[in-house]
């Protein structure tokens, strides 16, 4: 896998603040930005998944964390998919 280090540099006031060592808040800062951009509809579950790097189960699970629905679906398209049915 061809992959790219990013380094971000955090005051260590965020760590106690938020009770986790840098490896702890690094796992919590993918997971929350990968749940935050599947929301949005930026990123599939799967690439989500990929970014917080868990599986595609342990992703969604997760996103009960952050009260994000596993299921990205716009009004319309529930509608459209009733009328399907």
């Amino acid at each position: 896998m061809d992959t790219v280090q990013i380094s971000l540099e955090f005051d260590k006031s965020v760590f106690s603040a938020l009770r986790q060592d840098p490896s702890g808040f690094a796992r919590e800062l993918r997971l929350a930005a990968a749940a935050k951009w599947y929301e949005l509809g930026l990123v599939s579950q799967a690439k989500a998944a990929e970014i917080a790097d868990l599986s595609r189960v342990e992703f969604l699970i997760a996103l009960q964390r952050f009260s994000v629905s596993p299921f990205q679906y716009t009004p319309e398209e529930v509608v459209q998919e009733v009328d399907r049915a």
